[in-house]
């Protein structure tokens, strides 16, 4: 099984990414994780991305695009993965779908959690409250300020790849502001369909 979720930050795709790693024994694929992955084990794409970061730039989008195509051709992803934080743009989308078809793949379901977002805000304030209530240190991705940053970046760039996927066929939109057990039901609905 292979999908995408789509969302912005703070929909629950982490939480039901860990939920669909669990039930079918499928990787997720986070882009940051990679990167940092592929710079540690100083891959050729790995170096290349380390020269960039160093001198404070974005990594591109041919970097973020090869350390992709690496790791789904490892064993692990053998079962399938999930793409979470990939793609961002349509650009992304696009190659993606190349890549895919060079290794004879296809994705076998794109997922949008829709939410609404002034209601995520106060998720995202509650979630920050809950963490330091436990004594646990808060991300710092759940500041408000940063995450309203976030959030602006998501709707200006990221936004339009849901889009992309509808006009192929391929998206399904699930309500992300449900409770998590309901998310994770309509989720599993709809890769049952796949």
């Amino acid at each position: 099984m292979r999908l995408i979720l789509l969302g912005p930050p703070g929909a629950g795709k982490g939480t039901q990414a860990q939920r669909l790693v669990a039930r079918h024994e499928i990787v997720q694929l986070s882009t940051g994780d990679m990167l940092r992955e592929a710079v540690r084990n100083e891959t050729p794409i790995g170096l290349k991305a380390k020269a960039v970061m160093d001198a404070g730039n974005l990594v591109s989008d041919e970097i973020v695009i090869g350390i992709i195509s690496d790791r789904i051709d490892q064993p692990d992803c053998a079962k399938g993965f999930i793409l979470d934080g990939f793609p961002r743009t349509v650009a992304q989308a696009e190659a993606l779908d190349r890549i895919l078809a060079e290794k004879g793949l296809k994705l076998d379901a794109v997922i949008e959690l829709k939410v609404d977002q002034d209601k995520l805000v106060d998720r995202i304030i509650q979630r920050a409250r809950e963490t330091a209530a436990r004594g646990e240190p808060v991300r710092k991705d759940d500041d408000p300020e940063v995450f309203k940053t976030r959030l602006e970046a998501f709707n200006r760039d990221t936004a339009v790849v849901a889009p992309y996927y509808a006009a192929r066929g391929m998206l399904a939109t699930i309500d992300g502001m449900k409770p998590i057990d309901e998310v994770t039901k309509a989720i599993a609905d709809v890769l049952e369909l796949a």
